[in-house]
């Protein structure tokens, strides 16, 4: 099968790595420090590689597993590097102490990311409102997922369902706005009325 890029070594770029490998695709994973990416790799299924940050990612896929605090100088130092590829940020823009966003007003962390990245690489909003751990355990979950371009959009589809989640469309990218929020909602529900952070957000449709 083919590549998937991950920039990030943390526990969700494990997590997201750990399904993407175990689904029969090349990781490739970079990091500002190669040592944390070549130890991510090691745990990986055999023929996962490490990739030199910055440099053109040999995935079209390029997941964004960075703190929403990083996210935007990564994609600036890539640049060009990332023309034609389809980003996904899995970014969370809770503040701190958890009682708000810190994305701009009328914005998301997505369509912030989205002005700094090349118009030739469209961005999806994924991940966001899962927990890692809970990721890394399997099952079938449901991923929601915003975007503007619907190619881009299908693309990402077809990985997440290969993974053995169910993807969900949500929306446009302003959507990842509500996202965002949402998952601000689940660590609130872990903390408070879940009690645990074993929990994932699924949708009934019967």
């Amino acid at each position: 099968m083919s590549t998937i890029s991950i920039i990030g070594s943390g526990g969700m770029a494990t997590a997201i790595a750990g399904r993407t490998a175990n689904a029969g695709y090349t990781v490739e994973v970079v990091s500002r420090d190669s040592a944390k990416a070549q130890a991510l790799a090691n745990k990986l299924a055999a023929g996962a590689t490490t990739g030199t940050y910055g440099a053109i990612p040999a995935g079209d896929i390029v997941i964004l597993a960075v703190p929403y605090t990083a996210a935007a100088s990564v994609v600036a130092d890539y640049g060009d590097a990332l023309d034609g590829k389809v980003i996904i940020d899995i970014t969370n823009t809770a503040s701190p102490d958890l009682t708000g966003l810190v994305s701009p007003a009328g914005s998301s962390g997505a369509q912030e990311i989205a002005k700094i990245a090349p118009a030739s690489a469209p961005v999806v909003k994924a991940f966001n409102t899962l927990f890692g751990h809970v990721l890394a355990k399997g099952g079938r979950l449901d991923a929601f997922i915003a975007a503007d371009d619907p190619q881009a959009k299908a693309r990402v589809s077809t990985f997440i369902e290969s993974l053995g989640l169910r993807p969900l469309d949500v929306g446009g990218l302003h959507m990842a706005q509500t996202l965002e929020a949402l998952g601000l909602m689940m660590i609130g529900l872990a903390k408070n009325g879940a009690g645990t952070w074993d929990i994932a957000l699924n949708v009934d449709i019967g």
